[in-house]
């Protein structure tokens, strides 16, 4: 930890992949439009193990160990800075240690609240709003919740570190919220932008911070048509088959062809996004939404993450 960092009441935010691709997305978000830089960095040794290998063009590489790292914000405001923390994956052991060191850490930072985000599936049908649903520590973030209209969870769990964190930090003192975005779970393994939106919408009116949410809201559209599209394909096909089965007619089953690599014009779009973004931070969420798309992130995750090193 720098030892000359001093932080104002700062927030904690943890996020790590899950469902819809909820709590990552809104972390990299307010990474991204916050101008937040690398603060420090979890050692992967004694939390991960190697347990598969990449291929890269026909050559087999050493798989990469998850990465855990922290990035801040200094409010100009004058109110709460944040912290966000990124993990790239949840510990396959050891969770509620990994969840102390992670809490004192935070503690020797001076956090005062912690907030995980993360995605509820429930029956929702794409086109509709995402609620958000929330639990708390304690009763008085609780009423503070219910005055930005989310619905409270009344019973139930949080599996994973999204909620382990919160126990942790509610055994050290803190206090600790949990806020999730509505997503419909039969698209649960797809990005849901949606839910995201909806939970930084809230996190942002707690925090008294303004953000832009432009582009999010745009994401959040194109993916709740490219959804009812799908939906109506599916309902389309069924219909098909139904007929189908009464007539005893079967087709032959076709498979698509594989995805191509990237096009000359999208490497040259990604390298034009990567140098405007070394210029204006701002712009690596709209790097990071056509890196999603074009499904290359990963192959450029760590140079993506480079952007928020702090200068000097």
């Amino acid at each position: 930890m720098p030892e000359e960092l001093k932080l104002n009441k700062p927030w904690l935010v943890a996020v790590w992949p899950g469902m819809g691709h909820v709590a990552i997305s809104a972390g990299y978000f307010l990474m991204a439009k916050l101008g937040m830089h690398v603060l420090a960095e979890f050692s992967p040794r004694g939390l991960f193990e190697v347990d598969h290998i990449e291929i890269k063009k026909g050559l087999i590489h050493t798989g990469r160990l998850p990465r855990s790292r922290f990035f801040v914000w200094r409010n100009p405001g004058g109110d709460h800075d944040v912290v966000v923390f990124i993990g790239e994956a949840q510990p396959p052991s050891g969770k509620y240690a990994f969840c102390q060191k992670l809490i004192e850490f935070a503690q020797g930072l001076g956090v005062e609240r912690v907030f995980t985000f993360g995605a509820m599936a429930t029956q929702m049908h794409p086109a509709e709003p995402s609620r958000v649903f929330a639990a708390a520590t304690e009763a008085k973030s609780l009423d503070e919740l219910k005055r930005l209209e989310v619905n409270v969870l009344e019973e139930g769990n949080i599996s994973g570190l999204n909620g382990v964190l919160l126990g942790v930090a509610a055994d050290h003192g803190l206090t600790g919220c949990s806020v999730l975005g509505e997503m419909p779970h039969i698209f649960a393994q797809l990005p849901f932008p949606k839910a995201a939106l909806a939970v930084l919408e809230v996190f942002t009116k707690f925090a008294g911070i303004t953000l832009d949410f432009a582009e999010l809201k745009e994401q959040s559209d194109q993916m709740e048509h490219q959804l009812g599209e799908v939906l109506a394909k599916v309902e389309q096909a069924m219909a098909d088959q139904a007929g189908e089965d009464a007539d005893g007619d079967e087709e032959e089953e076709t498979f698509p062809p594989p995805e191509p690599r990237l096009s000359p014009e999208d490497e040259a779009r990604v390298e034009r996004l990567f140098d405007q973004a070394r210029e204006n931070r701002s712009k690596a969420y709209e790097l990071k939404g056509l890196l999603d798309k074009l499904d290359v992130f990963k192959d450029y995750e760590d140079r993506f993450l480079d952007l928020f090193k702090k200068p000097g």
